[in-house]
């Protein structure tokens, strides 16, 4: 998932960026309500942190904004304000969640999923690709009966592909949702991720699911290979 966190703490907000990237989120980082509000209509976020005290435009009023523009990216909601009317006015104003300072990271992350989750219908919790299953919940992976470890980077990709099965994605598409808004790597590490996951969930099983289409990127076959 690519996620979006608004937090003017910028030791706060990198702490997220680091800890939610090792869970296998790619994060870009918004320091204001302004450059927040242009992120999110900018980008195709999976989900928004959101702090809601601001400098410039606070966090209810980029809600409020992004509603009343028809962007219906979950939002989940962070402040040190904890009084039951100020959740009551994130909520009303668009919100999907709100969780209050000090939080626990873990509690954050399966929050942060379970927004997502409702918040996009065409991306179910488990993603069955004929015996290929994509448990985007659990971040579990399974040929049939066979349980296969992936890393958390490797599980980004491979959970785009299954979002997209039997469409050609670009290598920049996978970029622009698995890795940062500002990945200035090399563009060839997507080639580096999609070989180590054909040797994962496709030759040890006989399957030939993740294709290669020279000058166009890659299809996951819709039957799962």
């Amino acid at each position: 998932m690519r996620v979006l966190v608004v937090d003017d703490e910028r030791r706060l907000a990198r702490t997220l960026q680091v800890g939610l990237g090792a869970e296998g989120f790619a994060v870009d980082l918004a320091h204001d309500g302004t450059d927040g509000l242009w992120l999110a209509r900018e980008n195709p976020y999976d989900a928004i942190v959101l702090d809601l005290m601001l400098p410039g435009i606070n966090g209810y009023q980029v809600c409020r904004t992004l509603r009343e523009e028809g962007n219906w990216t979950p939002i989940l909601m962070l402040t040190a304000k904890d009084g039951e009317w100020d959740q009551v006015e994130g909520l009303d104003t668009g919100a999907d969640d709100y969780l209050t300072k000090p939080f626990s990271f873990p509690v954050l992350v399966a929050r942060l999923r379970a927004v997502a989750r409702r918040g996009a219908k065409e991306r179910p919790t488990a993603l069955e690709i004929g015996d290929l299953v994509v448990d985007t919940a659990a971040r579990r992976v399974r040929r049939g009966d066979v349980e296969i470890a992936l890393t958390a980077r490797e599980f980004a990709v491979l959970a785009f592909l299954a979002r997209h099965r039997g469409d050609v994605v670009s290598k920049r598409q996978i970029l622009d949702s698995v890795w940062d808004g500002d990945f200035e790597g090399d563009p060839n590490i997507v080639e580096v991720y999609v070989r180590h996951l054909r040797n994962k969930v496709d030759r040890p099983f006989g399957r030939e699911a993740i294709e290669t289409l020279r000058g166009a990127g890659y299809r996951l076959a819709s039957d799962g290979g």
